[in-house]
Formats: C-alpha cells, structure tokens, sequence
C-alpha cells in the first residue's frame, strides 16, 4: 500500500503512542486534588509548556481541544462574539469548512461576513485585504497553507496589516505544522488552530493558541478548565500526544520532501498528457502536490490508482462525496467540469522518491517509469 493522503491525516506515530499511553491507561481526572489527579495535572501542563515552546508562546496561550474543527469555531465564535469593534467579518475565499461555516453562522447572527479573493495561485495578496478592512472589521481569518492546492499564505505579512489596525487575526495552521514555522511571534496572530491527527497523533486531539489579552467569549461553559476558556475534563493522553508529535516534527527534513515533491511535479507534468498543477509553483507545501487533469474523471482517477494500492484525494476529505466542484479551485478560476477533474497527493517523510515516481506513472498517460 502506498499511502499518499496525508492532508486529510497522517499515519500515528509509534513514538505518540509510546508518550501517550501511561496517560491511556490512567483514569485520574486531572482536577482532582488527590495524588493521581496531580500526577495527571502535572502531565497535562508539561504537555501544554512543550506546545508553547514549539509555538513562542506563553503556556496559558495554550488551549486544547478536540481538533482543528473546535479551534476553528472557538476562535471565529469566540473572538467575533467578544470583541465590540463591529460585527464585520472577512475570511478568505479558500478557508476550510470549519471557518466558512463558523462564518456563516456568525452571519445569521446578524455580522457582515465578507470574503477576500484569491490569486489564480489561491494566494490572498495584501492588497486584496486592505481593501477590505474597515474600522468596524471585528476578526480577520486566513488559513496559512491550503489544504487542497497547498499554497501558502504570507501571514506575517497580513497579519501585520490587520495589527496596524487593531483587528484581530486568526489564522488555520492545520495544514501548515510540521513543515512551516509556528512562531506565533513572528507571525503576529492573535489565534492559531491545529490538529494533532496531521502530525501524527490520534484523531480527536487539537490546540488553540489564544494571544494573551484577546477579547474571548468561551463555547464551552462548566467547570472553569483551562482558564475558563474551554470547560471540560481535559484529555490528558491527547495533550500528551499533541506535544510530543510537535517534537517528532522539528525534526523532520523538510528541504529533503520539497525535494522530492519537486521531482513528483516534474514528472506528472511531463508524462500526462494535460495534467496542470494547482495552487502556487513554489510557495507551496513541502508534501503537496495537487493538480487537474482535463477531460477525466478525478474520482475514476483516484479508482484506479487505488487498485494499484496507491491511495491519495481528490481534493478537502471534508468534502469528500460530493457532487460540486471545489469551492476553492472555483474561487481560483477553474471551470467546474475542470475543477472536478482535481487529484491531490500528499506525503511525508517516510515517502520515498521510488514511490512518487511509481505514483507518477500509475497515473493515465503516466506510463512506466523509465519514460520520465
């Protein structure tokens, strides 16, 4: 089996396990005053300074939850919900559902949610946010890296246009851990989402950094866990995990993948007949490659490389099963009948140049390998 969907979750890792199951097999609540709840308490927030280490941040920054999914929400929801500036919201128009549609909600709410454009490159340039941001802008919220075409956002740089007004700024790092920086310093976020099943963790596991002094209205009322700001029995074994799957990734070798995605590129450009790549050319993940391939069918596509036992997308596994095309490669300027031709790679380090180049020519039109 070659495994090529790693943006939809990547495989667990021995090591996660290995850290995460003392704290599996403990019962302990970690709010119990008793030894083993303290033994807990102390687990979880060793777990929490670790992420803040690998984010520069402060270790009450730090909130975990159950996914990408909740960040997402909680930080839209929460931050709209708290700060009084106005009821404008701006996203970008390749956000993931969970943004989208934390957006949308807030619009039946009565906010103004309005969308930034992208580039044929899905890259959302500064210009295109500036002229959108108003003095009654409440939350501004752009992924770092796409999910489905992997180009990459230059945070830093809107993050530092919303700052020089004020704006909060939120951005998805789910796609971006483990191959991008996620010094939250340097990037100037005031909120940043990620989930731990991209890096290796079980699914169920997520963190939400949270600056220091932005306003916040918490989703989840009760027991007053985590600063109040997210209530609930916390997962301690997930914490755990999630710290420990940071650690395994500073050490991955980034520039050896960009490499070997390059040579991938390279070779379904030239062996398929009309295959285009999508998203930027080189602002792009280190593990991504994702294209169209004009006048196919991506999910007969994606059929027929699986009974080659080669499993990849075709595209968000969020939007998995539908009958529309992307709403992000529509949003770049695809046609539909083009955009639901999409196929989508993704890998990391375990995945061998010899594997892409099997991909490569598993591919129709790709022919044998020795054609490249």
């Amino acid at each position: 089996m070659l495994y090529l969907d790693e943006s939809a979750a990547a495989p667990v890792r021995r090591e996660v396990l290995e850290a995460m199951w003392p704290h599996l097999t403990g019962y302990a609540n970690p709010s119990s005053v008793h030894e083993p709840g303290a033994a807990a308490s102390r687990a979880l927030e060793a777990a929490r300074a670790e992420v803040a280490r690998h984010l520069n941040a402060r270790p009450a920054e730090i909130i975990f939850t159950s996914g990408g999914t909740e960040s997402d929400n909680a930080a839209l929801k929460g931050i709209a919900l708290a700060d009084p500036r106005g009821r404008h919201v701006l996203i970008s128009a390749l956000e993931h559902p969970a943004v989208s549609e934390s957006a949308a909600w807030l619009g039946r709410l009565g906010y103004e949610v309005e969308t930034v454009p992208v580039d044929d490159d899905g890259v959302v340039t500064p210009a295109a946010l500036a002229a959108r941001l108003r003095p009654d802008t409440t939350l501004v919220s752009i992924h770092y890296a796409n999910n489905e075409v992997g180009t990459i956002q230059d945070i830093a740089g809107l993050a530092a246009l919303c700052a020089e007004q004020r704006v909060p700024f939120h951005t998805d790092a789910v796609q971006a851990a483990g191959t991008l920086s996620l010094d939250v310093q340097a990037l100037g976020v005031s909120a940043m989402s990620l989930a731990g099943h991209k890096l290796g963790t079980p699914k169920g596991t997520g963190v939400l950094y949270l600056r220091r002094r932005t306003p916040f209205e918490p989703l989840i009322h009760g027991g007053g866990q985590q600063r109040d700001l997210r209530s609930g029995t916390e997962n301690v074994a997930g914490a755990v995990g999630m710290a420990t799957a940071l650690q395994l990734a500073s050490q991955s070798d980034v520039t050896g993948l960009a490499m070997r995605r390059e040579g991938f590129i390279e070779a379904v450009l030239a062996r398929v007949p009309g295959a285009q790549l999508t998203g930027h050319r080189t602002r792009r993940l280190a593990g991504h490659a994702s294209f169209v391939l004009p006048g196919r069918s991506g999910e007969s596509v994606l059929l027929d490389l699986e009974r080659q036992g080669i499993f990849c997308s075709s595209g968000s596994a969020c939007a998995a099963g539908s009958s529309e095309p992307s709403p992000a490669l529509s949003a770049m300027g695809y046609s539909p009948e083009v955009a639901q031709t999409a196929v989508r790679f993704s890998f990391g380090d375990s995945v061998t140049s010899e594997d892409l180049d099997r991909a490569a020519a598993a591919l129709p039109g790709g022919g044998p390998a020795s054609q490249a």
